[in-house]
């Protein structure tokens, strides 16, 4: 299949939009075809490019021929110990792992037509970081057929063509030049592997190198790295008070170099930036050996310049491996970078530690576990990569809506040594985990549930919770209240019972929760349903009045409330939540849809005064239905009038070409350029002469912004409605907004890097399943709304993972769930199956034996109820027929 590359957009509006090769996705447009507000009714989309997103396609790649190296960053540390970036030409950098949580470019401040960008006012999304490099560290391969020799640094500078393959969590490089003998490919990760956060949450690096001899002859080849001992680079201390000193090291499974400090000095070991680094090679895994000459290798290299002379001060670490390759062997040479720095910097809260350091001592401990778990590890990383591409969905949208999962591996996400979970809104902005921006964010709830299940039970309603009222304390203790990230965090409490595999966590915290709840049920004045009063939220200011937006999210937590009370034998609670809902949702109905689109009632004595949306088509104006879809909750609000809003938000907010929009409104933060496409936050179709409030006060600036979490959040439930083709394009906006040859497709930006909220695009990838689960009630469903006749996919559920995958014809379908990690216990089934059906009973098997079942229909839903509960462990398979 032809692979469809797209490139810097260069549309204005008035103008196409063009992809390569000199097509249009978009236009042409002319100034007619835009509103007053610069947002045009018709896309103008090129069917032909709409039809292409449905492609399965191939996994995106950038080259260095076409100078798309540049800005990529893909985090390739574990999660909650740093951010390690791999380079497109295979060279590691950024290197926040001393603890200084590094803010877009050192947080620098940049002039853009004519205005002062700092990190947070997107400077990053402008002129995009690359190339930090602190520590000098690289690999060179030498080659010699016994009549001539060539060694090569493996960097943009040296090589014909380097290709850089995008698959999150495995980044994969080829180095090519005709030349030589050899093939080279680079892949390095660090071990992620879901349900399993501990394993996951490694300090280390893995460059795992492959090299095949493509030439019909016999040729030795050598691997060299080096790595400069340069902790404490940034760090005002008297460079008298310690030393920096190498020291070489083996096991039964590593060989490597421990890179580390000496200091008596107390201010110097409690220094954030103080610890270790380890550059080592694993010998046990496909048998590279150091070469005999290894002193003689390393000699030549250093004096050719390719391994670069450092000062006694920062003494270079270097080590080597090679092999004889006979006629078209490949050989595979392991190498790992491992990190210990256990003194985090946070003021806020008491834990100044580390989780890590729980395990390790120093680098090269990490190093060695590395080794003695390597098959496991590696393993299981590659096999749950290939679970999540092995798939009927898009290459690019596996890619999009997965590719943020990395945010948790950078300094946005951090442990501490007690256990605990703590994170920024992004890298260095906005500290405390924060109710109103985490809770959109999908993925960490899917891949890794014990982390956010304990940070629920240990902090939302733990050190933040205050027993009295209910209140959650937005940002951590005594921070305040949030009333969106407080209805969003019981929609993930939820979330995180549905994601167990009993219901304790539910049980122990009842009492706690049900308080949360009620803090909502009072936040009603006039007990019509609908949350009024002060209102503070995401949008950085207090609102005031019947904002669609918040009470549809309030709305959608008193029905998980609800459940919750069902669940745990409640039934007055439940009744109290039902009710309030019910009424909740038809004053929602009748009062905030304007017939067209849900919008904001002032406040009966502030007016319009305040900063809000009041009549304008604002992008989050459903989202307590797009949660009710990421919770298994049902309908929140009517099908059809949510649609509606759907609809309008596409006709009146997305725009394939921001230019005009932007130019026109002033004030907002560029994370769209002219030239590409988004979904504006709030845009005023009615052409009121002050959309936003009398004397609006706060950021009217945000809602002339794209800004990516919103976005996929509003993408996610575009899927889960239908509207399969509008949810496409805007996650392609998005996605083709990353680029690599204009910014990092690893980060996200909105206020600073790797932006928490763009987690959100994990829940598109739900919705595209139509994937539903309750792990205490056994229950699972699917619904695919892409590919739904040959569907295949990867799930994950309370302590398992594995794929699914689907195949119908007009008078049969079947199905088949493998696991391939951990135990998945299941009494309920929903698939979604449109045809005539014999009759006949279907057939249930597990691993070629027969499962008892019974199986009802509504609708296009058949639901299989078994007589016992399915226990399907790894390698088994549950199979469905028809």
């Amino acid at each position: 299949m032809k692979r469809r590359r797209f490139i810097k957009t260069v549309g204005l509006t008035g103008a196409a939009i063009l992809a390569a090769p000199g097509r249009t996705i978009a236009g042409p447009f002319k100034p007619g075809d835009f509103s007053g507000s610069q947002v045009p009714g018709d896309k103008k989309l090129d069917p032909a490019w709409v039809s292409s997103l449905r492609e399965r396609g191939t996994p995106t790649s950038y080259r260095k021929s076409k100078a798309e190296l540049r800005y990529i960053g893909m985090p390739v540390g574990g999660i909650c110990t740093g951010t390690m970036y791999l380079g497109g030409d295979g060279r590691l950098w950024l290197w926040d792992i001393f603890n200084r949580n590094q803010r877009g470019i050192d947080a620098r401040v940049i002039e853009w037509k004519g205005r002062k960008l700092r990190p947070n006012d997107g400077s990053t999304y402008v002129d995009p970081a690359s190339g930090i490099r602190p520590i000098r560290q690289g690999f060179a391969l030498a080659i010699d057929d016994g009549k001539s020799r060539v060694a090569k640094p493996l960097d943009e500078d040296h090589w014909d063509e380097i290709e850089f393959e995008t698959t999150y969590p495995i980044g994969t490089i080829s180095f090519q030049d005709a030349a030589l003998p050899v093939a080279v490919i680079l892949r390095a990760y660090s071990p992620f592997i879901p349900m399993d956060e501990e394993n996951s949450g490694l300090p280390v690096t893995i460059l795992s190198f492959e090299i095949v001899n493509r030439r019909p002859k016999k040729v030795r080849v050598s691997l060299t790295g080096w790595l400069e001992n340069g902790i404490l680079f940034d760090q005002q201390l008297d460079e008298s008070l310690f030393r920096r000193k190498n020291l070489s090291f083996t096991d039964a499974r590593v060989r490597g170099i421990r890179l580390g400090v000496e200091s008596d000095d107390e201010a110097v070991r409690n220094s954030p930036g103080f610890g270790s680094l380890c550059l080592a090679s694993l010998e046990s895994s496909g048998g590279p050996s150091a070469a005999q000459s290894e002193d003689e290798e390393i000699a030549r290299l250093t004096a050719a310049g390719i391994i670069p002379s450092s000062p006694a001060s920062q003494p270079m670490a270097v080590l080597g491996s090679a092999r004889d390759l006979e006629i078209r062997e490949a050989w595979q040479s392991h190498f790992v970078i491992a990190w210990h720095f256990p003194n985090l910097s946070f003021k806020t809260i008491p834990d100044k530690i580390r989780y890590y350091s729980n395990r390790f001592e120093e680098a090269s401990a990490v190093a060695s576990f590395v080794g003695r778990n390597f098959e496991y590890l590696s393993g299981t990383t590659k096999q749950w990569h290939d679970a999540w591409y092995d798939s009927s969905l898009p290459w690019w949208f596996l890619e999009r809506t997965f590719v943020n999962t990395s945010t948790l591996a950078t300094t946005t996400c951090h442990r501490m040594k007690s256990g605990r979970f703590y994170a920024w809104e992004g890298v260095g902005c906005c500290e405390g985990t924060c109710t109103h921006v985490w809770h959109y964010a999908q993925a960490a709830a899917r891949i890794f549930p014990a982390l956010e299940k304990d940070t629920r039970a240990r902090v939302d309603l733990g050190v933040s919770f205050d027993a009295g009222t209910g209140m959650i304390h937005y940002r951590g203790p005594g921070t305040g209240p949030a009333i969106d990230g407080q209805a969003g965090t019981v929609l993930r409490i939820y979330r995180e019972h549905r994601m167990s595999g009993d219901d304790l966590f539910l049980r122990e915290n009842w009492g706690k929760i049900k308080k949360a709840v009620e803090y909502i049920l009072r936040h009603d004045a006039n007990r019509d349903g609908l949350t009024d009063g002060q209102q503070p939220n995401t949008l950085d200011a207090d609102w005031f009045g019947d904002i669609a937006w918040i009470a549809g999210l309030c709305l959608a937590a008193v029905r998980a409330g609800e459940e919750m009370a069902l669940e745990t034998g409640d039934a007055i609670f439940a009744a109290r939540c039902r009710e309030y809902f019910d009424k909740g949702k038809n004053h929602f109905e009748e009062e905030l849809f304007d017939g067209e689109y849900f919008i904001q009632k002032p406040d009966p004595e502030k007016g319009r005064t305040g900063l809000g949306g009041y009549n304008t088509c604002h992008i989050d104006q459903v989202l307590g239905q797009s949660w009710g879809f990421q919770a298994g909750l049902g309908r929140i609000i009517d099908k059809e009038k949510t649609l509606s809003a759907l609809r309008s938000l596409w006709r009146y907010n997305f725009t394939p070409d921001v230019g005009g929009y932007i130019a026109a409104h002033k004030g907002g933060r560029p994370y769209a350029l002219a030239g590409e496409g988004g979904m504006i936050m709030n845009t005023n179709p009615r052409g009121e002469e002050k959309p936003y409030g009398e004397k609006p006060a706060g950021p009217v600036g945000y809602f002339h912004e794209c800004m990516s979490g919103f976005e996929h959040q509003v993408a996610s439930h575009m899927m889960g409605e239908g509207l399969v083709e509008e949810s496409l394009i805007l996650t392609r906006m998005i996605h083709d907004r990353y680029q690599a040859a204009k910014r990092n497709p690893f980060n996200e930006i909105e206020c600073s890097d790797h932006y928490a909220r763009a987690m959100a695009s994990y829940g598109t990838f739900i919705t595209a399943c139509g994937f539903e689960h309750h792990g205490p009630q056994g229950f699972m469903r699917f619904a695919p709304r892409l590919s739904p006749d040959d569907f295949k996919a990867a799930f994950t559920a309370a302590g398992s993972w594995g794929t699914f995958r689907q195949r119908r014809s007009p008078g049969a379908m079947e199905a088949r769930i493998t696991v391939l990690f951990g135990t998945l216990t299941l009494k309920t089934l929903q698939l979604e199956f449109s045809g005539e059906t014999s009759g006949r009973p279907p057939i249930c098997e597990r691993d070629g034996e027969s499962v008892a079942c019974r199986v009802y229909r509504a609708g296009d839903t058949l639901t299989m109820e078994f007589q016992a509960p399915v226990i399907i462990r790894k390698k088994e398979e549950l199979r469905i027929t028809i």
